[in-house]
């Protein structure tokens, strides 16, 4: 199974800083991970994601969901006494998607025949130290598109917006989608960032 993984993100109008942050493995294990820190917060996300990028990358059995519980523990603490970040993390593990959220930002399915859903729920931020995370399981099919999305993302859109959009940008190369949905997005009041993977 063939995967692609393309990212955009950027800042809030009228702001240099992006408090956002994102992650992308193209390795033997595919993954991706998306922080928005909360506040003045752009290295608490930077910070959670360099983190995990050193878990991640030593040798565990990735697919356990009680190593995703172990690996948001250890970023909660990380960022205990700072600013919050948000977190959504997920890698590709033979036919199988494993994962976890902390937080508001989101991971959507665009499966094959057309469906939009969400396979995240809202659950309390990094650093609260009440962080429990939603664990992601999903078998994934050839067709299937994954959008991990900010809140400056997908706030403006609504499901039939975000999923028209989704549409629209199947006609170009996969590598603009994240793109194109942050244009049909619009608004620039908050930082914004889309990471999209397929199955091929």
């Amino acid at each position: 199974m063939q995967i692609e993984i393309y990212a955009a993100t950027r800042p809030q109008q009228n702001r240099t800083a992006n408090e956002d942050a994102f992650l992308i493995g193209r390795g033997p294990t595919p993954y991706a991970v998306i922080c928005d820190g909360v506040g003045n917060a752009q290295q608490s996300a930077k910070k959670a994601c360099s983190l995990f990028e050193k878990l991640i990358s030593e040798p565990t059995e990735i697919q356990d969901s009680a190593i995703w519980q172990r690996w948001i523990k250890i970023l909660d603490s990380c960022l205990l006494g700072g600013h919050q970040s948000t977190f959504v993390g997920m890698a590709i593990v033979g036919t199988q998607l494993v994962g976890a959220s902390v937080g508001d930002s989101r991971l959507y399915l665009f499966d094959r025949e057309g469906e939009l859903c969400i396979l995240t729920e809202n659950t309390k931020r990094l650093g609260s130290s009440h962080a429990e995370p939603f664990i992601i399981r999903h078998s994934p099919r050839s067709g299937d598109i994954l959008l991990m999305m900010s809140d400056g993302a997908y706030g403006p859109l609504n499901l039939y917006a975000l999923k028209k959009a989704i549409v629209s940008a199947t006609s170009r190369h996969f590598s603009e989608m994240p793109e194109a949905i942050l244009n049909a997005a619009k608004s620039r009041e908050d930082d914004a960032t889309v990471v999209a993977l397929r199955l091929r």
